[in-house]
C-alpha cells in the first residue's frame, strides 16, 4: 500500500502535511515544512515547523505532528507511514533530530518526500541505519 509513492493511498497523508504546511510559522527561514503522521488504526495527525527568534527552541513539522500524535494516544508501534511536504524545488527529508524522534515509534518506516511537481520514497530504517532506541538502553 505504502510501497508506491504514486499510491493513492498517500493521498489523506498528503493532503493532511499540505494543510498543516499552510500553517507553518517561519518568519525567519520562509521555508515552510507540513508533514502528516498515518497511525495503525488509520489516523492521520498534521504538523508544522514552528520557528523562534531563539532558534534552538524552534520546531519541525514533523516533530510537531509526533508530539500531537502522542497527546492523542501514539505509542511505539503504532505508526504507519509519514509525508514530508516542502514548496522547494528539492525534496527535504526529515533532519536527524526527526529522524530520531519517529524511530522511536517505528522501527520501520515509509517516509514519503514531496513537492508541488515531485516525490520520491523512502525508509526510516534507511535515512537512519544503527538508530538509537530504547532497546539500546536495556
Amino acid at each position: 500500500m505504502f510501497d508506491d509513492p504514486q499510491s493513492p493511498a498517500w493521498t489523506p497523508l498528503l493532503d493532511a502535511a499540505w494543510k498543516a504546511w499552510s500553517h507553518a510559522h517561519a518568519p525567519y527561514s520562509r521555508f515552510h515544512v507540513g508533514a502528516a503522521l498515518l497511525t495503525r488504526d488509520g489516523k492521520v495527525v498534521g504538523g508544522c515547523n514552528v520557528e523562534n527568534a531563539a532558534y534552538p527552541v524552534s520546531l519541525c513539522a514533523e516533530r510537531g505532528a509526533l508530539s500531537a500524535a502522542v497527546a492523542d494516544g501514539l505509542r511505539p508501534g503504532d505508526l504507519a507511514a509519514v509525508a514530508v511536504v516542502t514548496d522547494t524545488a528539492m525534496l527535504t527529508p526529515p533532519c536527524g533530530a526527526c529522524r530520531q524522534a519517529l524511530a522511536e515509534f517505528a522501527a520501520t518506516l515509509p517516509v514519503l518526500l514531496a513537492n508541488r511537481s515531485e516525490r520520491t520514497l523512502h525508509r526510516l530504517e534507511d535515512l537512519l541505519p544503527h538508530s538509537f532506541t530504547g532497546r539500546n538502553l536495556l
